[in-house]
């Protein structure tokens, strides 16, 4: 639901206008701030590479849930602060250079560099929603209140963050699980504080064309991860011979067809249906703000996968690379499933029956060398991709939640 055209926010130093053809723009200067995102993703997928366990998964999947929470909140942030004013522009070149270096401190952020994660991160956090809370104080006083809520609560999980960041490891990931739990709860609280009260759904008025593009720039960027990926290992091999390159277009189908399963059935149904929901809010919070975060974990997961198979194409399957070849497109679906189920109402079948084929390739691991079973998998997806294809391009619309 768009709001009507109100002349305090047409003429506000900080928000966008609303109820107008530019409300859901995505500017160039969130364009730019994603660029560091870039570094992110990199980041993350070397991190786990490098350190591939069930203490490396643990690490990578909370520094995943982290990075996610400090991008999608400065999205929700600038759905309505207007980055083409120069306030807003600034908020984000700052977040932009504290984020280069959360970045920078993700390799070590469960060792030496755990203090400088801790720190950027509480200084994105805190510092955002505290200037949101500022911003609209004169022009949008109750949603002003909201992210004052907001700022109370990531002040809260601060002093863990902190806290954990002069930590050691093993306490350090006790205390940042407690951060992460504070923060990741706080909006199915409605962010309550006593004395200032809760949200409510009704109060998020959001533009669902601006959230949906947001989210698909995020999917894009973390897609490029693998063809990245993809590219630098090639690159490195000392002979680029027929089997290679077959692995290479094996590699680049799989990130397409990822590609084509986010993109082609629901992201543009999601950006429809929260321009029309009298609480878009509500939808937004589950479509984007949670079920996405499977769907980046599987892309990263998919990438890593993508460097063991090209790297070690030959021999048995161990349980590491088997792990990732097929545990990132099943979190990925997963993710999707999530996603689609919270536009749509129900689960797409065809997802449903990708993960169980994908899982019961473990069963064919023993036998295979790693190519094989990266190929079986990268098969899968496209069955999936062409099954919800065919399905609903045949469907009649009202039925289109059954696929």
């Amino acid at each position: 639901m768009t709001a009507t055209t109100d002349d305090r926010f047409a003429h506000s130093a900080f928000l966008r206008a609303r109820g107008t053809a530019q409300e859901g723009k995505v500017a160039f200067a969130e364009l730019f701030f994603d660029l560091v995102f870039v570094l992110t993703i990199i980041q993350l997928s070397h991190s786990l590479a490098a350190h591939y366990s069930l203490l490396g998964l643990a690490e990578a999947a909370m520094l995943t849930l982290a990075v996610w929470w400090v991008w999608i909140y400065t999205t929700w942030a600038t759905n309505w602060l207007d980055p083409d004013k120069a306030p807003v522009r600034l908020l984000l070149f700052a977040l932009m250079f504290l984020g280069l270096m959360l970045s920078i401190a993700i390799p070590t952020a469960f060792g030496a560099g755990g203090l400088l994660f801790a720190l950027t991160y509480v200084a994105m956090q805190v510092g955002r929603s505290a200037f949101t809370a500022f911003a609209m104080r004169r022009d949008w006083p109750e949603n002003s209140l909201n992210f004052t809520r907001i700022t109370v609560w990531t002040a809260l999980s601060a002093v863990f963050w902190l806290a954990g960041g002069l930590a050691g490891q093993e306490a350090r990931l006790v205390l940042w699980l407690i951060a992460l739990g504070i923060e990741y709860v706080s909006p199915a609280l409605g962010f309550v504080v006593p004395g200032l009260g809760r949200s409510a759904f009704g109060d998020w008025q959001v533009s669902g064309e601006h959230m949906a593009e947001r989210c698909a720039l995020f999917v894009i960027i973390c897609l490029g991860e693998t063809i990245l990926v993809t590219g630098r290992t090639v690159a490195g091999m000392e002979l680029l011979d027929g089997f290679t390159i077959i692995l290479l277009a094996t590699a680049f189908l799989s990130t397409a067809t990822m590609w084509w399963i986010y993109f082609r059935f629901g992201h543009g149904e999601a950006a429809h249906l929260i321009e029309h929901s009298a609480t878009p809010g509500r939808i937004a919070r589950m479509a984007f703000t949670y079920a996405h975060i499977p769907i980046v974990a599987g892309i990263i997961l998919s990438a890593v996968a993508e460097e063991f198979a090209l790297a070690h194409p030959h021999g048995a399957t161990d349980a590491k690379t088997a792990s990732a070849i097929i545990g990132g497109p099943v979190v990925f679906l997963s993710g999707n499933i999530w996603f689609k189920a919270a536009i749509r109402g129900r689960w797409p079948l065809s997802h449903l029956a990708g993960i169980g084929v994908l899982l019961a390739l473990s069963a064919i691991v023993p036998f295979v060398e790693p190519y094989q079973l990266f190929m079986a998998a990268a098969a899968v997806l496209l069955g999936v991709a062409l099954w919800e294809f065919l399905s609903l391009k045949s469907t009649p619309a009202d039925d289109v939640a059954t696929v």
